[in-house]
């Protein structure tokens, strides 16, 4: 839901009435945010567990492949489907923005004849999560009634929107409409280390991670790695889990379940991600360098293109790769290189038309709609 937000805020700016169909644990997202939620299903851990063994056995070059068409094409979409499909015909939206991993949605909005909007979910791969996708939901679109679009042609078409700067992936689709987060004032970051003038680095690995089997292993790594940094640094586990959870931690780190990244990027001198759209972008629109250890997904693109731009590192390797963060953070913050390039991004999406701009494209999409219906 995280890339969505910024655009159902400005909706909501707009006037306009907006819901979020979210599973019943990422209700807080959304909630925080001032939306409406709809749960809508979501698979259980014993369902999902025969996939993730698939996963782990499964050579790295195929890990992504049966994540994409299994989890995302099949597994959510089937969960999800139900709830989607009453939300959408009792409420009767003029239009669907939806994340492009999110497919009950786009079934729900051709079923009932609703245009669709995606928001890319990752920074440069649509095409390649699409093509993984081929074929996943033959079977839900037949018992739909709905003809056969292996080849998702129908997504495909559905506009696009984009919070990335076309230089993160300029071979990206250049129909994407790109546009920037709005610009908030700061908050003041909680005083967690009085009078102790060394720069600050922020290190997470999002919200999913550490609902995983990478939970507390990757994360007790990272920490003591984190002993070595010259820096204080804030380092977040997550909701679902507990500080408490990692037992004793470096004198120089802060466990934090969940911050703002509002409030912690503008004071950050450098950050350790996953490689996440939202935190590595986060980042980039405030000209703060990054370490990224992807761990699947879009994370090692995202993270090899963060290396190319020269506004960071990218640590691969996966969870083995953690004790190496000490040494990849200290260079971001020796190096002012990183730091500039990271500027140089920084300026980039500060020149985009600002998230509200986007309302005015889903206005005239639906307005449209309406017309031919």
């Amino acid at each position: 839901m995280g890339p969505l937000v910024p655009f159902a805020e400005a909706c909501l700016r707009a006037g306009h009435e907006v819901r979020a169909a979210v599973p019943e644990k990422a209700l807080h997202v959304v909630e925080r945010a001032g939306l409406t939620g709809l749960a809508i299903g979501y698979p259980s851990d014993e369902e999902q567990a025969p996939i993730w063994e698939r996963v782990e056995q499964a050579s790295p070059e195929d890990k992504d492949a049966i994540v994409v068409s299994e989890l995302f094409g099949r597994l959510y979409t089937r969960a999800a489907l139900p709830e989607m499909l009453t939300a959408v015909e009792e409420w009767r939206p003029h239009l669907i923005l939806r994340e492009s991993a999110e497919l009950s949605s786009s079934l729900a909005a051709e079923l009932h004849g609703v245009p669709q909007v995606r928001v890319a979910v990752t920074l440069g791969l649509e095409d390649v999560f699409l093509a993984m996708l081929r074929g996943s939901l033959d079977d839900l679109r037949e018992q739909l009634g709905l003809s056969e679009d292996g080849e998702l042609e129908g997504v495909r078409r559905s506009p696009e929107l984009s919070l990335a700067p076309l230089s993160f992936y300029p071979a990206d689709g250049s129909s994407s409409h790109r546009v920037r987060t709005r610009e908030e004032p700061a908050p003041p970051l909680p005083y967690w280390w009085p009078g102790d003038p060394r720069p600050l680095a922020y290190v997470t690995l999002g919200t999913a991670i550490p609902q995983m089997d990478f939970f507390p292993t990757l994360f007790r790594a990272a920490v003591d790695a984190l002993e070595d940094v010259p820096a204080k640094v804030l380092f977040t586990v997550g909701v679902h889990r507990e500080p408490a959870e990692l037992g004793p931690v470096p004198s120089n780190v802060r466990v934090e379940k969940w911050v703002d990244q509002q409030s912690v990027l503008p004071h950050a001198a450098a950050v350790a991600c996953h490689g996440g759209s939202g935190t590595t972008l986060g980042a980039l629109s405030h000209g703060v360098p990054l370490v990224v250890l992807p761990i699947f997904a879009d994370q090692p693109q995202n993270a090899d293109r963060v290396d190319a731009l020269g506004a960071g590192i990218a640590l691969h390797g996966g969870p083995p790769a953690a004790p190496r963060l000490a040494r990849a953070l200290s260079t971001l913050l020796r190096e002012p290189s990183y730091r500039t390039a990271a500027g140089r991004v920084a300026a980039e999406i500060s020149a985009l038309p600002p998230v509200d701009e986007a309302v005015h494209v889903l206005e005239q999409i639906a307005r449209e709609a309406a017309v031919t219906h």
